[in-house]
């Protein structure tokens, strides 16, 4: 007889469970423009676009991930609350801060959700009272929100809210101009420490930032990634140097996440370089199917940490900052 699977064996003991929760979701993460991932619950339904216009949730990546592990099923069915001791990871990030700051210079950047969205109608809105206290206590942390549900952020906000925790970062997901026009409209008229962008998968330009005279703080860019390389959409390296000019213009950190697939690569793309050899200029520690584009990686962040160049070296004279070049 075959051994159980791991989401067979996840299923039917509650202590796997709990360390699946440790090591999947409270560990240092490998998503480039954080430190660290917190979901309070898991579970999500897909977000549809208007005239079923090509979506960012329709190779979602978390959803993937419940169907191996067996936690949680997807779309219109109850969320999961994650463990109480799961729970208690961001106390302890808290509680450590100090020591994570003289090592890395700036505070710890915390992802909430990758395995769900904060402000889903369909979540307990008790679970969302706790986790605002939860991120109110842990203040030593910067809180990263990202949402496709930008038009339920103000109703969901806790009523201490006033102009933003001084914690915490709101954000959304674009996918092109129009839903870039459609979701930042409601996201750029709250208030908030910092406004950021997730253009990714970039499936369109994302056109002008601008929207009545306000501007996202930060734009992550980045073609499309979490599944097979040959079902991955396509990402103009024109569109990324495109949202990087449009960042400069207004004064937006512009911070270029990964290729995805190295067809999009500009290497490959544009120059017409074989994939190995595109590796060889571009490797996967870059992001995945490289991430560098006319030379260099765009890993810029709108406050607080020293700028890591393009060859992985600290830039001794550069400073992060929204109106400043990484190196």
């Amino acid at each position: 007889m075959r051994p159980a699977g791991p989401a067979i064996a996840l299923r039917n003991n509650p202590h796997l469970t709990e360390l699946w929760y440790d090591s999947r979701m409270a560990a240092q993460s490998k998503i480039e423009w954080t430190d660290s991932t917190f979901n309070p619950w898991v579970g999500c339904t897909k977000v549809a676009r208007p005239g079923g216009a090509a979506s960012a949730c329709d190779f979602c990546y978390a959803e993937s991930w419940a169907k191996r592990s067996g936690q949680v099923k997807w779309g219109n069915n109850p969320r999961r609350r994650t463990t109480a001791d799961y729970w208690k990871k961001p106390l302890a990030w808290n509680a450590q801060a100090r020591d994570f700051q003289r090592v890395h210079g700036r505070r710890q950047r915390v992802f909430c959700a990758s395995l769900a969205d904060v402000f889903d109608n369909q979540a307990d809105p008790q679970w969302r009272i706790e986790l605002f206290a939860l991120i109110r206590e842990c203040d030593q942390l910067d809180w990263q929100l990202l949402t496709k549900r930008p038009q339920n952020i103000r109703k969901m906000l806790p009523s201490n809210w006033g102009k933003g925790y001084a914690n915490v970062w709101l954000g959304t997901t674009t996918e092109d101009a129009r839903a870039y026009r459609q979701r930042a409209a409601h996201l750029l008229r709250l208030p908030a420490k910092i406004h950021f962008i997730s253009y990714e998968p970039a499936l369109g330009p994302i056109g002008a930032l601008r929207m009545d005279g306000s501007v996202p703080d930060w734009v992550i860019i980045g073609g499309e990634s979490g599944v097979r390389a040959n079902r991955a959409r396509h990402t103009n390296p024109k569109w990324a140097r495109d949202a990087i000019a449009e960042c400069r213009k207004v004064g937006a950190a512009p911070f270029l996440k990964q290729w995805g697939t190295y067809a999009n690569n500009p290497l490959v793309a544009e120059i017409g370089l074989l994939t190995e050899e595109a590796k060889r200029l571009d490797p996967p520690e870059n992001g995945k199917g490289g991430g560098m584009l006319d030379g260099r990686l765009w890993r810029e962040f709108p406050v607080g940490a020293p700028v890591v160049s393009a060859t992985g070296r600290r830039a001794v004279d550069a400073v992060e900052g929204r109106t400043v070049p990484a190196w």
